[in-house]
């Protein structure tokens, strides 16, 4: 592949300005070119640009084209910074008024070296935020898709349509069905700019006589009206990749201007720097009712709780480092003994290869969806306090606070990874890496938090390709108690072979998972009206249909003793999730008090919920008392 750096442009109106600057700062930059006026951190424009490009040997040929009054300044460039002199090449223009035109200079070069490959072309006088964004995604994803490739970004608040090509790009394929030249805030609701960096393949330069013929006035040889023709007029698919970093041309702004983006984008590398350590928390979740029809299309209504959460941690280091948790993923033993013991209760599988799993589906989110991530290395670590082997979504948890850490540190926002998406990215991670059996309900408690109504109905699957997920008013839930197993095995046994009679069409599942949906949405009703003593009804009927379809062997003894317990007591009852801790609502308080003490005379673990909520204005968190009271039965194991 070709590369081919425009910086032929005459900027009259800043060389002027500098010129006429009386402050003194700028008399050793009267004359410069554009292109080798400093940037972030004082160093030439050009050569952030050509030190972008002469890394990797990505290209077999990097082509300069520059003006016959500037030439000079090139050549000095060049041979200070190992450019090959040869590879400049001169348009013979010596003003403004004789400009070729930036599609004209770029057509010199393909004739002037019989260039006869694909071409990546970009702008050398562009002023970017962030150095350290990576070339080699651009050129991959150029070679995935069938077509051109047009590099855009997110623009600032500040900026103004008026002033950039602007794309429209479509959220299924990147191709771009509109390209508009400096449109008004009326006509496009896009606030995705395009900049000169583009990728054209062998065959589409073809087109470029064919465009300058048609455009004979050099006020329309530019590479946006390029590609609006490319684009709006020709049948020729143009693709869209979005770079994390913004980028300013300073062809034709003035001194004061030039001032203000420089200051801007060094501000922004500054607090990029500044940001050293990102700390996200995933929550545990009850399934309150519903569950398990969410792998079956059902509905369900799940909450996320304050008692339990897994934290990540990221910070930018020298390479990508996956730290151990010291307690989840041990690599020494005080004897063979500690070994055996930790190996039989907590297994082989700590919390490690879920950062990695999420780490490598990120990495391919982001290739094939056109998002290019800066260069930047990390450091990532996790702490959890979710017992394990529970069914209370603790592998998810990790997942989820890893791709909020991942998103934050490379600046995604949910306009790159949509928030209905992400469960689904978060459950590919743990089936198509990890084959962990599951199911979307977890995920999207854990993404949405609070309390929330999930419908995964099979019509809104697939024709959205994500369910509908509302959250509902927390304070209307009640004071709930949890229950768990001291010493649990493997949560995922207990889904039994239910997903293969559902797949086969057995009438008994498919009916149960419909009974589990209707259930979901009287539950809602009880929830909106208070009314507790139905919710405890349903939860109760949830558990006894889970049990009937499932059956006792896959439930499991010391679940239905947990259980067993608890109804003694007047309790209602049912699983939190796959099995291995339940959730209650007891309305007697005698009763409460008395169950907790045999729950913990048989083994169990017993502590009272504390919902948890985030909302926009506390994004730590807030933890909400459910059902209004002014306390609740406490908050420490029991």
């Amino acid at each position: 592949m070709i590369c081919i750096i425009l910086v032929a442009g005459h900027g009259i109106l800043l060389e002027k300005e500098i010129k006429k600057d009386s402050s003194g700062r700028y008399t050793n930059l009267q004359g410069v070119p554009k292109a080798l006026l400093p940037g972030v951190g004082g160093r030439k424009i050009l050569t952030f640009w050509w030190d972008a490009l002469n890394t990797r040997q990505l290209f077999s040929d990097v082509y300069l084209v520059t003006n016959a009054d500037k030439y000079k300044h090139f050549e000095r460039w060049a041979t200070a910074h190992d450019f090959p002199v040869e590879n400049i090449v001169n348009d013979g223009s010596t003003t403004f008024e004789t400009r070729l035109g930036s599609v004209a200079d770029f057509e010199l070069v393909l004739r002037n070296k019989r260039v006869n490959d694909d071409v990546m072309v970009v702008a050398g006088d562009m002023l970017f935020q962030d150095q350290k964004f990576d070339l080699s995604q651009v050129l991959d994803y150029f070679k995935l898709k069938d077509g051109e490739l047009a590099i855009y970004y997110e623009m600032e608040p500040s900026e103004r349509t008026e002033s950039r090509g602007i794309v429209e790009v479509e959220k299924t394929t990147n191709r771009i069905s509109r390209f508009l030249e400096k449109p008004a805030p009326d006509q496009t609701s896009s606030r995705l700019a395009s900049v000169v960096f583009y990728c054209f393949r062998r065959k589409t330069l073809e087109t470029i006589p064919q465009f300058l013929a048609q455009h004979p006035d050099v006020n329309s040889r530019v590479f946006g009206q390029y590609l609006s023709w490319l684009v709006n007029e020709t049948d020729l698919p143009v693709y869209g990749m979005k770079l994390p970093t913004g980028f300013q041309l300073i062809g034709q702004v003035g001194l004061a201007d030039y001032e203000k983006w420089l200051s801007f984008f060094s501000s922004k590398q500054y607090e990029q720097a500044a940001r050293k350590v990102i700390t996200a928390r995933a929550y545990a979740r009850i399934g309150l009712i519903g569950n398990p029809s969410d792998g079956f299309y059902g509905k369900t209504i799940s909450m996320t709780i304050a008692n339990f959460w897994a934290e990540v941690t990221i910070s930018e280091s020298e390479r990508v480092v996956l730290t151990p948790n010291p307690l989840c993923d041990p690599t020494q033993f005080g004897s063979l003994s500690d070994l055996h013991c930790q190996s039989r209760k907590e297994g082989y599988l700590g919390g490690l290869r879920l950062l990695q799993a999420t780490c490598k589906k990120f990495y391919q989110y982001c290739s094939t969806r056109g998002i290019a991530l800066a260069k930047r290395n990390f450091t990532l670590k996790y702490d959890t306090n979710i017992p394990r082997q529970v069914g209370l979504a603790g592998s998810s948890a990790i997942v989820t606070a890893t791709l909020k850490c991942l998103m934050q540190f490379f600046n995604l926002t949910d306009k790159d990874l949509p928030k209905p998406i992400q469960p689904q990215f978060i459950l590919d991670v743990e089936q198509e890496e990890l084959f962990i059996t599951a199911g979307l309900q977890d995920r999207v408690a854990q993404v949405y938090e609070g309390l929330v109504y999930m419908d995964f109905s099979k019509n809104i699957m697939e024709a959205e390709g994500h369910g509908r997920y509302e959250r509902l008013d927390l304070s209307r839930a009640p004071t709930l108690w949890l229950a768990y197993l001291s010493d649990p095995s493997d949560s995922g046994r207990f889904h039994s072979n239910v997903r293969q009679r559902f797949d086969n069409g057995d009438e008994e599942v498919l009916e149960a998972m419909k009974t589990f949906a209707d259930f979901t949405d009287e539950a809602r009703v009880s929830l909106e009206t208070g009314d507790a003593g139905k919710l405890a009804e349903l939860m109760n009927m949830n558990f006894d249909l889970r049990r009937k379809i499932y059956g006792d062997a896959a439930v499991g003894r010391k679940n239905l003793q947990m259980v067993d317990i608890a109804r003694q007591h007047g309790s209602a009852v049912k699983f939190c999730g796959s099995g291995g801790a339940v959730v209650g609502l007891c309305s007697d308080p005698n009763n409460l008090i008395q169950m907790k003490r045999q729950l913990q005379e048989e083994g169990f673990v017993v502590c009272d919920i504390i919902p948890y909520s985030s909302t926009p204005a506390d994004n730590n968190g807030t933890v909400l008392l459910p059902g209004n009271k002014a306390k609740i039965h406490g908050n420490k194991h029991q």
